[in-house]
């Protein structure tokens, strides 16, 4: 009996808490309409005439002019927004890297394949050992390989095609790293 309470419990709670956020709203974040700044005619205007009484010989004192706050700030031209640069990571410490880490980097470097840190090619020469131990086909590497090579930094589509970087970083590995 208390298994089937807690169960219905957790079933009320799960779909009152789905009820709840569908409330919220349609996922609508646009303004529907733009605010204007407007001037009362209290502020533009100057004041009425006191109730004092003014000299018919004098004038009347002119009115002074708006303070700095009530007058409108010269329009400002507003530059576009413009991404900001990436910053490349810093230059890997080699000292770190073992005699067979060097070797795959060096086997990549030959082949045309430069990654922007080691730790990339490291990651996918691990990957690739681990499959190819597993019994996984070079296809069903190629897949992960290629998208790994596809989003380093350094990776320029003009030189290779980013299947042919992912042929090099399997060979590689397999010839140089997973021994």
């Amino acid at each position: 009996m208390q298994r089937t309470r807690g169960k219905v419990f957790g079933v009320v709670v799960a779909i009152a808490a789905t009820g709840l956020l569908a409330a919220c709203g349609g996922n609508d974040s646009t303004a529907s309409s733009t605010p204007t700044l407007t001037r009362t005619t209290a502020a533009t205007q100057p004041p009425a005439a006191s109730s004092t009484s003014v000299d018919p010989g004098q004038q009347a004192p002119a009115p002074a002019p708006a303070p700095a706050s009530e007058q409108q700030p010269p329009a400002e031209t507003v530059a576009p927004e413009r991404p900001q640069p990436i910053d490349t990571p810093p230059p890997a410490d080699t000292s770190k890297l073992t005699d067979k880490d060097k070797k795959y980097l060096d086997a990549l470097k030959q082949q045309g394949v430069t990654p922007s840190t080691p730790d990339i090619a490291l990651s996918v020469a691990n990957y690739v050992c681990q499959g190819t131990a597993s019994g996984a086909s070079d296809q069903d590497l190629m897949t992960f390989v290629t998208a790994m090579a596809g989003s380093d930094p350094s990776f320029d589509p003009a030189k290779m095609p980013v299947e042919k970087a992912g042929q090099v970083y399997i060979s590689a590995a397999k010839q140089t790293y997973c021994k």
